[in-house]
Order: C-alpha cells, then structure tokens, then sequence
C-alpha cells in the first residue's frame, strides 16, 4: 500500500462521526474556509453549509474541503431536519442565556456546533431549535470573536472529549471504508502519484 494510502487510512480512523459543525450564512470567504481547515484538522467529518456564499477561498484551506462530507442546505430548517433526522443535538454558538463553556456541551448524544453569520450571528431558526448554547468566555472588553476563531476554540474542546467515549464517536467501519475508496477513485481520475504530497491537487 502507497505513503499516501497509508495516510488517509489513519486519517479516517481517528475522524469523528458523534460531532459535525454547521456553518450559516458566513459571508466571508476566509472565515468559511479557515473553518473547514479547522474542521479537517479536528477530524471533523461533517460539515453542514447553509445558505452563504460558500465557495472555499484555496489558500485558506489549502484544500481540506477535499477530505470532509460537505452537507449544502437552502435553508436553516432544511439543514436541521436533515440533523434531527440523524439523532443529531444542536447546540449554537450564541450570546444569549444560559450559555454553557465547549467543555460542558453534553455528548451523550451526537452533536452538531452550529455558527452563525458574522454581524448577526445564528438565525431565529436555528435558536428555537437549539438544545443549548455554546459560548467561549471571554474576560477581555471587546466581548465577540472572529467566527473562524470561536469555531476552533468550540471545536477543538468538544471533539477531544467526544474521543474519549472511545469507538462508537468515531466514523463507522463502513463510512470509512466508502469515503476511503472515493479518495481513491479521485486520485485515479486525477492520476495522483502514490507518495504525493496533501496538499497538491485534486
């Protein structure tokens, strides 16, 4: 098996199936993609886009939209149903009361972190169906963070407590094994080198 076989097989095993990320009307093309390259980092799997302007800057994430499950939604009540039909919780990033910190978000369910749009935040929509909110605390005076930037700090804590659970958090045998074949049609479309290099094309 190629360097490059090798890698996507570890890759996939250590991605996470018990928490996906949810992206709203982010307008920003750098803050979408510096969230995917986060997501891809995390070994986040699945992201869900709603509505926006959702066309990946290349240089931001270096092409980690490559190697995740990219859910599009017209819609915030499309990309929930769509989530609670999956046995997902939602829980948004938000202000509003009562917050909890990342570190407390329950995972005895799966979980998916939703964000939302950079001056308006998550949509009445997604608020009337959260089942909590999520928010990193903050003790200086300017009391918001970049999109991007909450997303990581939300992310990274969540997912390593989601690890902890062991197996049944992580991809199913069978998820991993479809996703890893269509890497490898890709490559073979794109007639990748074996030993290439992830951050190069497709």
């Amino acid at each position: 098996m190629s360097r490059r076989s090798d890698r996507q097989r570890q890759a996939l095993d250590q991605r996470l199936g018990h928490v996906r990320v949810a992206m709203e009307s982010v307008y920003h093309r750098h803050n979408v993609s510096a969230v995917l390259r986060t997501c891809e980092g995390m070994g986040i799997h699945h992201v869900h886009l709603v509505e926006g302007h959702f066309k990946p800057s290349r240089g931001p994430t270096r092409g980690a939209e490559r190697w995740l499950a990219l859910h599009h939604h017209p819609s915030a009540e499309h990309a929930i149903a769509e989530l609670r039909a999956a046995g997902f919780a939602i829980w948004v990033a938000d202000f509003a009361e009562p917050p909890v910190p990342p570190e407390a978000v329950p995972l005895d369910r799966p979980v998916c972190l939703w964000f939302g749009a950079e001056l308006v935040g998550v949509s009445p929509e997604a608020r009337k169906a959260a089942d909590g909110v999520v928010t990193v605390p903050m003790w200086g005076l300017a009391q918001s963070l970049n999109v991007s930037v909450a997303c990581g700090m939300t992310v990274r804590a969540v997912a390593e407590r989601a690890r902890l659970r062991g197996p049944q958090a992580m991809l199913s045998e069978a998820e991993k094994a479809a996703t890893f074949a269509a890497w490898t049609a890709r490559d073979a479309d794109y007639r990748v080198a074996p030993d290439a290099e992830f951050t190069e094309a497709p």
